[in-house]
């Protein structure tokens, strides 16, 4: 077991239920690969992740792998049948600002055929966890082209970035959590029905547009985004930035303890799927784009939504 472990609490969002971390340990450098791992780089054993993934095969033990710094052009299919843990070198391993190892690929839903398709890295196994590496679409404004498809249960994303324009994360289904990372894009960016935690996550707009397209569609549906203590920014105009609107009828979304800076619009929330009754919760945010008196589709809320709140708690190690 590597170091530098922590326990992270994953995301049983029913009726106001949301998970957080329970304990962060400290973490510095990792510049070279943990106990066990397979490496990948140029003094790896692989020069591509595809390649290390393969040598995986169909063994289903807890498995981790190493990527060196560098920018490896792949698309990829995380499906491997046990826990596995992906690890990029960095100089710290604290923050996303020092990431040296970026996974890349360009193209847009409609030429790949589906937003899965399009997405430069698919997660469909359980218990994947990611740390400090960028995950890249670069296709740009014009269609939907996904960075992440995250399509799995107790996924874990730790000092990552997500880089894209429309549809950067696709946060498809299951719990997942994301920390210290960076998501941006500019049109439905975060989206889905998965249950995600984005704690002390920077949220950047590089265009005008909706944030998140959450695609809640029943009441018996537990799945919520929640944004803890995160900032809300972008290199785009004052108020032309929505945090969210209703892909699904029933979308779910808080922001808490954030800053949201000016590039939020005053109205908050803008419409979406015909007839929609979104949930749209806001709680004790700050910055220039935090008031709410001006806000449209705003449920109310008492407070935070913290673990204090959970109905259930199923608590999994990232590693």
């Amino acid at each position: 077991m590597h170091p530098h472990n922590f326990l992270l609490a994953a995301l049983s969002l029913g009726a106001a239920v949301l998970a957080a971390p329970t304990e962060l340990a400290a973490r510095t450098a990792r510049t070279s690969a943990p106990a066990g791992c397979l490496t990948v780089g140029s003094r790896g054993k692989f020069s591509t992740i595809g390649a290390a993934l393969t040598a995986l095969g169909s063994s289903k033990a807890p498995a981790c792998i190493y990527v060196a710094s560098g920018t490896y052009k792949e698309q990829l299919t995380i499906n491997y049948g046990g826990a596995l843990t992906l690890y990029g070198q960095t100089a710290n391993a604290d923050t996303y600002k020092e990431n040296t190892v970026t996974i890349t690929h360009t193209i847009s839903s409609p030429v790949a055929g589906s937003l899965d398709k399009s997405a430069t890295v698919n997660v469909v196994a359980d218990g994947f966890k990611m740390y400090n590496i960028n995950v890249v679409n670069g296709f740009g404004k014009g269609a939907q082209a996904v960075a992440l498809v995250a399509n799995a249960d107790k996924l874990g994303f730790y000092a990552c970035q997500f880089l894209g324009y429309q549809d950067t994360l696709f946060a498809k289904s299951g719990t997942q959590y994301y920390s210290n990372s960076k998501v941006e894009g500019a049109v439905d960016y975060i989206f889905g029905a998965a249950s995600a935690w984005f704690n002390n996550c920077d949220i950047i707009s590089n265009g005008p547009g909706a944030i998140t397209a959450s695609s809640r569609e029943k009441p018996t549906d537990s799945s919520w985004y929640a944004f803890d203590n995160c900032n809300v920014k972008g290199s785009v105009a004052d108020g032309s930035v929505f945090l969210g609107r209703p892909w699904r009828g029933l979308a779910r979304v808080i922001y808490q303890n954030s800053n949201l800076g000016s590039v939020v619009n005053a109205k908050g929330w803008t419409p979406m799927a015909k007839g929609a009754t979104p949930l749209y919760y806001e709680y004790k945010n700050t910055g220039a784009g935090s008031k709410t008196s001006a806000r449209q589709f705003l449920s109310q809320i008492s407070g935070a939504v913290t673990k204090e709140t959970w109905s259930q708690t199923r608590v999994y190690r990232v590693c």
